[in-house]
């Protein structure tokens, strides 16, 4: 558990997304999408990064691009640490309760596969699901969820909880409020608003 999750762990972009975790290095974010922006795939890209990195072994880092997912954990993770990649997704975590908190995930994100459900709103079941199954060993205290979606880009999109007693819950909450204002607006203005001001949020 830490604060502030959200302004040091996800960097994503329309080109994919990147997480840095456990002994976080922003730079293997912030140079992983330089590189996925000049059409390096995601796993050519972050493995380079990784093997300039002194301090690997107690790195955590997993991302993925349209074509490809990558997944490392240092040997020098405190355990329970671990990640899992399937088709289109990556679930990575240290510190956790055991193994299960990553099943838990991927099983989460899966079964809302196909279901009709904005990408936001599966990625916080899986957030959901993991801290239900136990979540970090230290507890709980941040929480964030980050979508780029160039082409549809929503308000809900971009949600943080910096510091809170229960801080999946409280995304949760949040992501239900400004999903709710969403519709309010698109009812009163039309979709292009909503698009519009998607984009303004981002």
């Amino acid at each position: 558990a830490r604060p502030n999750v959200g302004g040091l762990v996800p960097w994503v972009s329309a080109r994919g997304a990147i997480a840095t975790q456990a002994r976080v290095n922003t730079e293997l974010g912030r140079q992983g999408q330089a590189l996925l922006a000049q059409g390096v795939p995601i796993d050519v890209a972050l493995s380079a990064l990784l093997r300039k990195d002194g301090d690997r072994e107690i790195r955590q880092v997993h991302g993925l691009d349209a074509e490809r997912v990558f997944g490392h954990t240092g040997a020098g993770c405190v355990p329970w640490c671990g990640h899992q990649a399937g088709e289109a997704f990556t679930v990575a975590g240290n510190m956790l309760v055991g193994p299960e908190v990553l099943a838990a995930m991927e099983r989460a994100f899966q079964a809302s596969d196909g279901a009709q459900r904005d990408l936001s709103d599966r990625l916080l079941a899986a957030l959901e699901a993991g801290q239900a199954a136990g979540g970090d060993k230290r507890g709980k205290q941040s929480a964030a969820l980050l979508v780029a979606a160039g082409r549809d880009p929503r308000m809900y999109h971009n949600l943080r909880v910096d510091d809170h007693v229960d801080p999946v819950a409280e995304l949760r909450r949040i992501w239900q409020v400004v999903v709710d204002h969403s519709k309010q607006i698109e009812a009163e203005y039309g979709p292009a608003a909503v698009r519009l001001f998607g984009r303004v949020k981002h």
